[in-house]
């Protein structure tokens, strides 16, 4: 009988402080500062579709909730990741009997709705279409790559940044009360960090040393960094393992590599580390971005990075890490050349659109007396018996195939010195050519 009375229970820190109006929204300045996007759609009185894309924490349901309230329209909310058609046909459904019994339109918002499939998307874009529903998507992943072109072109897409410092300082202002405790400004800067940009995060952090600090002799004293320390484990930075996040991540680092800067390289594949990336994966990578980017202007980066990869599979977590790091920094210092990397793509292309051309039959293998009587091997000139082991003039390509050129040496690193050779003996070829027309 005792709980018939008991209050009902506080709501979280991060719901108690919803913004109720576009005013209070806190970040976004790019959409939603005066005559920017959202702010210009939200006065126009007139709602559209859209997809709100960005990372967690930083209002996109909130904007969803607010513009049901700004354009008074019912507000029914989907999760892509426990609903499906069932739940679309039912939304639907209540979307008819509020435009018959009120009048009132419908806001469909569905979260995460990359995680819907294409039919389940496909489902949605009859009721869009005709107008029953404005449908409002949240999504951390990029749309055109997880969202139906079909159901693209019919949604503005806004995309959300993270919250600076500046803007969570802000947040915490707006969530202190008097009665609270207060942060000394190493507090407030690590609380900040912690949080990553996550607004969420960073009131449930918020919830989490208050909670610490009422539990000590004086509940009142200014919270300090070494308090935070002993009431929050510090969390990995926002990474998302199969996501944009990870990809953009990647890119970074690769390009941090190609550019020769090392200090960026490190950073990223620590940030990778850190935040929980498959270092096998990441070694796999690192194998890769010596391949293409570095090739034979220095091949002992191919040999790093290769021993770098079977160190961390003998050695594993964390003390196989450093390997890796070492070969980025080698690989970032090293002469870069994409001269192989191109060469090969040249020849894939000529390769798939070109005809099957046969094999000259001085090329061909005559391991039968019936081949060498057809010619096979017939006038093939051994390179090693040829000065400087070179067969001078000698053609390898198939009969009436131009010479394409598609390797040129970078004039970096060892690719100078082979673009040396190369002039060298493409020269002792004229010298050939003019021989045999005397």
């Amino acid at each position: 009988m005792a709980d018939l009375f008991r209050a009902p229970p506080s709501p979280p820190l991060a719901e108690a402080l919803r913004p109720a109006s576009l005013d209070q929204v806190i970040g976004q300045s790019h959409l939603l500062a005066p005559g920017r996007p959202l702010r210009v759609a939200f006065e126009s009185g007139r709602p559209h579709s859209m997809i709100l894309w960005g990372p967690p924490g930083v209002g996109k349901t909130t904007l969803a909730r607010l513009a049901a309230t700004q354009f008074d329209c019912e507000f029914i909310a989907l999760s892509a990741v426990l609903g499906g058609v069932k739940d679309i046909r039912e939304a639907v459904e209540q979307a008819r009997q509020h435009l018959a019994s009120s009048g009132r339109h419908t806001i469909l918002f569905v979260d995460e709705i990359h995680r819907f499939n294409k039919a389940q998307q496909d489902a949605l874009l009859p009721f869009v279409e005709s107008g029953l529903l404005t449908f409002i998507g949240a999504t951390t992943e990029n749309p055109s790559f997880k969202v139906n072109s079909a159901l693209l072109s019919r949604a503005q897409v806004h995309v959300l940044q993270p919250l600076g410092d500046a803007e969570l300082r802000q947040l915490l202002a707006r969530a202190q009360s008097p009665a609270d405790p207060g942060f000394d400004d190493a507090a407030a800067t690590l609380l900040v960090e912690l949080a990553d940009g996550d607004a969420r995060r960073f009131l449930n952090l918020l919830e989490q040393v208050r909670a610490a600090a009422s539990l000590r002799p004086d509940p009142a004293a200014l919270i300090d960094a070494a308090l935070l320390a002993e009431a929050l484990s510090r969390g990995a930075r926002r990474f998302d393992k199969g996501g944009d996040n990870f990809h953009d991540q990647i890119s970074a680092l690769h390009k941090s590599v190609r550019g020769s800067h090392p200090d960026a390289a490190l950073y990223w594949l620590c940030r990778m580390l850190d935040g929980g990336a498959d270092p096998l994966y990441l070694s796999r990578r690192i194998i890769r971005m010596a391949w293409e980017d570095i090739g034979l202007a220095d091949p002992r980066a191919l040999t790093i990075a290769n021993d770098a990869a079977a160190t961390f599979e003998r050695l594993g977590s964390p003390e196989g890490e450093l390997a890796l790091g070492q070969a980025v920094v080698y690989l970032a210092c090293a002469a870069k050349s994409n001269a192989g990397y191109n060469a090969f793509n040249a020849a894939k292309a000529f390769v798939r659109e070109d005809r099957s051309r046969p094999v000259p039959v001085h090329l061909r293998n005559a391991p039968t007396k019936l081949m060498k009587e057809l010619g096979h091997g017939h006038a093939y000139r051994y390179a090693h018996d040829e000065p400087h082991a070179y067969a001078a003039g000698e053609r390898y390509l198939p009969e009436g195939m131009a010479e394409p050129g598609w390797y040129q040496p970078a004039p970096r690193g060892l690719e100078a010195k082979i673009a040396e050779k190369m002039a060298f003996l493409r020269g002792l070829d004229a010298q050939a050519g003019e021989a045999g027309q005397r």
